[in-house]
């Protein structure tokens, strides 16, 4: 049973910052060998939105509202997925998760695949920016 584990959430003024993780495990090998990752959230009144997807190590794609703002990351010894968040906004506010699809993946058609797009996804961690 693969899991996903989201940790580091929390609130902060806007424009500052944050990291979040998350743990993947329950398989065997490692999490970017098996799994394409990525991260979308739950923003209060909206959808769920694709927030950034890791297709492969030099694969890596971003939604449009968090573009240079947000940089995904991995730790293959560690399972773990990071997304740095820098100069948050109050519209980043909302539940960020992490998802896992396993491989092959094809591409999802947008920058940010959403979470149908994946096969496994974590509880969710809070983040809330105020301004």
């Amino acid at each position: 049973q693969v899991q996903l584990v989201e940790s580091g959430g929390g609130s902060v003024p806007d424009g500052g910052s944050l990291r979040l993780s998350c743990v993947v495990s329950g398989y065997t090998g490692t999490s970017s060998e098996n799994y394409c990752m990525g991260w979308f959230r739950q923003t209060p009144g909206q959808e769920r939105e694709g927030v950034g997807t890791v297709y492969s190590g030099r694969s890596t794609f971003y939604a449009d509202s968090v573009e240079g703002r947000f940089t995904m990351s991995q730790d293959s010894a560690k399972n773990t997925l990071y997304l740095q968040m820098n100069s948050l906004k109050s519209e980043d506010s909302g539940t960020y998760y992490c998802a896992a699809r396993r491989r092959p993946c094809f591409y999802c058609g947008g920058p940010a695949c959403p979470d149908t797009w994946y096969h496994y996804r974590g509880q969710g961690t809070q983040v809330t920016v105020s301004s």
